[in-house]
């Protein structure tokens, strides 16, 4: 059930729209326009755990793609994510206790589970509890011809390319279930849209944080010393992922609530991947934007460099068990100012 300013919101949706009309009845909302363009006024929050960093935003929970967390307010300050372009934010809180789940959704095959893998520790035994949600990123990725949002037939979405089927299929699944979700902010698509002077589109924002005492989202951006811990082991997790039927329909788990750790668990890269690795990095960087981005032109500098320091990562380890021995997780915990160490 989805609920707009406390007012359970309706509208008729067709078994064949998949929730675009539903995404598209949220989109036009005054309320919702409004959230959207107090988000967009607010300052983009810079990221860094190098030294000089404040004891607060240390106290830091950081998601790649394909991953989701739900954290403690007793133990993390903010839960945030970014580098998405296609991709959309999740964000899950129940404002009751300020249990907080973030996630950086990547494809419609796996908000479904996703979102129920989310709920699992924010529900407890009632269902009456009510969730604040906030939703934020994808954006238009249109020609200019068909820049006016507006689609006309089912056919036509795959114009939209990757961020509408995603965003339709979020709403789409929260109106169905029996929980019940206040939608806080949908900053996505058009409201998270900018052009140039030729008409390329572009996010306006690839990241947020959220505020676990307070339940503020604010946009945000990381830098690689915040995008930790085990950044590259993540980060070629989530590559390899798509080829583990094991997390099928899936998010990532990497953080353990209760304790306030990271337990990246084992995944294992082929020789055929290991292969790709050798020869994509052979390539020019357009040439890697092409193959590997769902959005070229709209991607971060660091776009090019983290796909290789993945790449180099796998070649100088071709055997996945040297960065997992006995197949077991590689497990982070806080040390006392914060920052994540090994165990």
């Amino acid at each position: 059930m989805l609920l707009i300013d406390g007012v359970p919101f309706s509208t008729h949706s067709s078994p064949t729209s998949q929730g675009l009309d539903i995404l598209l009845s949220l989109l036009e909302s005054p309320i919702l326009v409004s959230s959207s363009t107090s988000f967009k006024e607010t300052l983009e929050r810079k990221f860094s755990l190098s030294e000089g960093s404040t004891p607060d935003s240390s106290k830091l929970v950081y998601l790649f793609q394909k991953e989701y967390a739900t954290v403690d307010p007793a133990f993390v300050h903010f839960v945030g994510t970014d580098e998405a372009t296609t991709c959309v934010g999740v964000v899950i809180r129940n404002p009751k206790n300020g249990m907080t789940s973030v996630s950086h959704m990547d494809s419609p095959n796996i908000v479904e589970m996703g979102i129920s893998q989310m709920l699992t520790l924010l529900v407890g035994d009632s269902l009456e509890t009510e969730f604040d949600v906030h939703l934020i990123g994808g954006f238009e990725e249109v020609s200019p011809q068909h820049a006016n949002g507006i689609i006309v037939s089912e056919s036509d979405a795959d114009l939209d390319g990757h961020s509408l089927p995603l965003c339709s299929k979020i709403v789409h699944t929260l109106w169905s279930r029996e929980e019940k979700f206040h939608i806080r902010t949908t900053c996505v698509l058009g409201h998270n849209t900018k052009r140039d002077s030729d008409g390329n589109t572009y996010p306006i924002f690839n990241g947020f944080v959220v505020d676990t005492a307070t339940g503020r989202v604010i946009p945000s951006c990381f830098d690689r010393s915040s995008r930790s811990p085990d950044e590259i082991v993540r980060r070629i997790r989530v590559s390899v992922s798509y080829e583990d039927t094991s997390w099928n329909g899936k998010l990532l788990e990497t953080y353990d609530t209760v304790t306030d750790c990271f337990k990246i668990a084992p995944c294992c890269w082929t020789r055929r991947q290991y292969h790709t690795a050798l020869s994509l990095q052979h390539y020019s960087d357009s040439e890697i934007l092409s193959i590997c981005s769902t959005s070229p032109t709209a991607e971060a500098p660091d776009f090019v460099d983290n796909l290789k320091r993945q790449w180099k990562y796998m070649i100088e380890h071709p055997h996945w068990t040297e960065t997992f021995p006995k197949k077991q997780p590689r497990i982070f915990t806080r040390s006392a100012d914060g920052k994540w160490k090994r165990c």
